[in-house]
């Protein structure tokens, strides 16, 4: 799901200093702050996957592929059994203040 169609059903669980960070260019604080964020979730509770999922993507982003892979499969397996979703980096994006970046 899309940032945007995220947004309607709000964004609230994803961390904004976070959303902030990842859209000034700061992808390393983004993963740290989204990471920091996920731990504070009971595992394996979709919030816990959504974050991890944002992370995994935000690693990838950073061209660390291993990592991010491996938590996007976590993740995906948690969202997916619950039927939920699979955020993308446009959630990021779009919780920053004043919404995404002109392209």
């Amino acid at each position: 799901m899309s940032g945007a169609e995220y947004r309607g059903a709000g964004l609230d669980w994803v961390p904004l200093d976070a959303a902030q960070a990842f859209v000034d260019g700061d992808e390393r604080r983004a993963a740290v702050l989204l990471a920091r964020a996920r731990d504070a979730q009971p595992a394996g509770s979709v919030a816990w996957a959504q974050l991890e999922r944002l992370h995994g993507l935000t690693l990838i982003h950073m061209q660390r592929e291993v990592e991010g892979t491996f938590a996007l499969e976590r993740a995906d397996t948690l969202l997916d059994a619950a039927g939920m979703t699979r955020p993308d980096l446009e959630v990021l994006e779009w919780r920053a203040p004043g919404g995404p970046p002109e392209r």
